[in-house]
């Protein structure tokens, strides 16, 4: 169709399997994101008309909205923007099987006789069946479905299986090198805050491909990124700190040295005092102790030395009873936690943990703290993820090696606060601005 126009056909069921394994870099997803925003806006969505269904997958998958989840278009791109990439492998077979088995069933909303259009994005190189057939495609094929694949201009897998996920007749749109496969899509965005297609409960804001809501002066966004509150005020710069630190036998003492350069680097970010920030460090293994409670030390210079000092538990790694001991103790009144004042934890681990997590990692997030998680070595990203605060892609990282750790903080501090907020406090924005220098160099 001509931009601005709608492609309105006959109801038809399509659903977007999105590659968001590990070798897809932030700034890719993203233009995904902004693909499938522009694809929706182009079509006529509707429980009646076009439904669409998106499907998310690395290692495991996970579907992101059914064809029978709400299909009005400010709902569909709000999806959309919510999507979180999972970061691990790349099943692409297992996505595509997820799409044959349940994607385009009855219950998740596919209906009789209404055309089943696919989209795949992918980047890395899946375990795709050499010969374009067979597996999962084969079976998809022989039913009334149409496939079309759009990879990254980074892609690994080659032309001819790219191609070979496509039925006859709809060909695999491939990038060359110097120009992404997104750009091929055409531009029919409209202004949904102009026509009112949106749900911002007080200020929308266009963006490319869709829209996010703000509030007024003298507001902050919620959690659903929709509504808006009224703000308290608050201590100023106040923030209370809590790191969380795995102290366990895998660690060992030479990388258990690096930690604690790691947490004095974040310290360092910070302005310490009686009206400030606060500073508390629990070590835990098998046990879990409290190294210091926040507030017992006044300035950067006593804390950094107590860190220092601080010795090497070596036993177990029982990440949930430290996350219980958090919730109950580390942030309670009687150890130093200031009623009204934004609370930050920061989980640090190097393995799975030895008990169940998600309990008091549920709890923690209810309770309004702001959870991070830093994973290293054998961490577990999926508890990572169960950890982290919501968006959950901006509050946990991983390394492979103990040697990157110091470089985490910066990517840290700029996940915190990523833009001004007029209830949040001087010392939360200059902690994320510093933190985020010191982590941003461990996912490079």
């Amino acid at each position: 169709p001509s931009p601005g126009t709608l492609c309105r056909t006959k109801p038809t069921d399509l659903v977007f399997i999105i590659d968001s394994s590990r070798s897809v870099r932030p700034h890719e997803f993203e233009k995904i994101k902004v693909f499938v925003s522009r694809v929706v806006e182009a079509l006529d969505v509707g429980p009646n008309a076009t439904r669409v269904g998106i499907v998310n997958y690395a290692s495991s998958v996970r579907s992101e909205l059914s064809l029978q989840g709400p299909q009005s278009r400010a709902a569909l791109l709000q999806a959309v923007r919510r999507i979180q990439p999972l970061s691990t492998g790349t099943m692409t077979g297992l996505a595509i099987q997820f799409a044959v088995s349940r994607a385009f069933s009855a219950a998740e909303g596919g209906r009789d006789g209404a055309p089943d259009f696919k989209k795949v994005s992918g980047r890395g190189k899946g375990p795709v069946p050499p010969a374009p057939c067979l597996g999962p495609l084969s079976v998809l094929k022989r039913i009334p479905t149409i496939i079309a694949t759009v990879s990254h201009s980074r892609a690994d897998f080659p032309v001819g299986p790219a191609r070979g996920c496509a039925v006859q007749g709809v060909g695999a749109r491939l990038a060359p090198p110097a120009a992404p496969a997104l750009s091929s899509v055409p531009a029919v965005v409209s202004d949904l805050c102009a026509t009112g297609d949106h749900d911002c409960q007080q200020v929308c804001v266009s963006t490319p491909g869709a829209y996010r809501c703000a509030c007024r002066d003298g507001f902050s966004l919620n959690s659903d990124g929709k509504t808006c509150t009224a703000c308290n005020g608050g201590l100023g710069s106040a923030l209370d700190l809590v790191f969380l630190i795995d102290g366990s036998k895998s660690v060992r003492p030479e990388n258990f040295e690096l930690v604690k350069k790691f947490i004095n680097q974040i310290v360092d970010s910070l302005e310490v005092s009686d009206k400030q920030a606060q500073v508390g460090l629990v070590q835990y293994s098998s046990s879990v102790r409290q190294e210091f409670p926040l507030g017992q030390f006044k300035n950067k210079k006593d804390i950094k030395a107590a860190v220092k000092k601080m010795s090497y538990m070596e036993k177990g790694t029982m990440t949930g009873q430290a996350l219980k001991y958090l919730v109950d103790s580390s942030f309670s009144i009687i150890n130093g936690a200031r009623p009204g004042v934004p609370k930050v934890g920061i989980v640090f681990t190097d393995g799975r943990s030895q008990d169940y997590i998600s309990d008091a990692a549920k709890k923690a997030k209810d309770s309004g703290f702001r959870m991070f998680a830093v994973g290293v070595g054998n961490a577990v990203e999926d508890e990572l993820r169960e950890i982290a605060s919501e968006p959950v892609a901006e509050h946990y990282f991983y390394t492979a090696d103990f040697r990157t750790i110091s470089k985490i903080g910066k990517k840290l501090q700029m996940k915190i606060c990523v833009e001004e907020d007029p209830c949040e406090c001087k010392s939360i924005m200059k902690f994320q601005t510093k933190v985020e220098d010191l982590i941003n160099s461990l996912q490079q």
